[in-house]
């Protein structure tokens, strides 16, 4: 998921304290640039580096039920784990090359093609806190700062009930920001910030030009 019409971002599904089951894994493609939002008590699943398995498998009708849709499931696990393989040594991006990049972006592709969720804002697997665990937003990467200086973890809350989100950094700055989701679409929500938080603590009213767009292109039990 990202935000903004010039970012790519994959996220996995961060655990909670209180729930002894894995986080799921949201992956976040298309041009878009990154939320990192509140969390929720996760069931198991999410995108990001903490995750479980256990994701739906798709069916398609073909000669033959059975055969087909094994083979779909088979070829959405085998997808996830080639994506996840693939970024793991790229520190969420930041050591991306231009190659890794596109490495990236051919097998994200791949996998959209056989999301689960056709309408993902439709779908409880949205909602909840979620890890960045890829982008190419230069700017959440924060790669211009020496690396001491960067946030460890970013992380994206979503409420589809209310339309909110938030985005938080980690260590060492503890930033946030708050928005208002519009949905133009079953997959697509404009994004108007609202607040910021410096150092989680000092509020501030984000400009009338914080704005952006949010699609999920893809969605499922672990990964967004």
């Amino acid at each position: 998921m990202a935000l903004s019409p010039n970012f790519h971002s994959i996220f996995a599904t961060s655990q909670s304290s209180s729930n002894s089951a894995s986080p799921k894994l949201p992956a976040s493609h298309s041009s878009l640039t990154n939320l990192h939002f509140p969390n929720k008590t996760v069931r198991g699943n999410s995108y990001n580096l903490s995750r479980t398995s256990a994701s739906d498998e798709k069916w398609r009708a073909n000669v033959s039920f059975f055969p087909a849709f094994l083979n779909k499931g088979k070829d959405a696990k085998a997808l996830k784990e080639e994506l996840l393989e693939a970024i793991a040594p790229l520190d969420r991006g930041a050591d991306a090359t231009l190659e890794d990049q596109q490495r990236v972006d051919q097998i994200a592709r791949k996998l959209e093609a056989v999301s689960p969720t056709k309408e993902p804002l439709k779908s409880d697997l949205l909602n909840g806190k979620w890890v960045l665990i890829y982008t190419t937003s230069k700017s959440i990467l924060q790669t211009q700062r020496p690396k001491f200086l960067r946030s460890t973890a970013n992380y994206q809350a979503i409420n589809t009930d209310t339309l909110r989100a938030q985005n938080m950094e980690s260590w060492p700055f503890f930033n946030q920001v708050t928005a208002d989701l519009t949905p133009l679409n079953a997959r697509k929500v404009a994004v108007k910030f609202d607040s910021f938080k410096i150092g989680g603590l000092i509020p501030i009213r984000a400009p009338g030009r914080a704005r952006g767009e949010l699609e999920i292109t893809y969605l499922d039990e672990e990964l967004r």
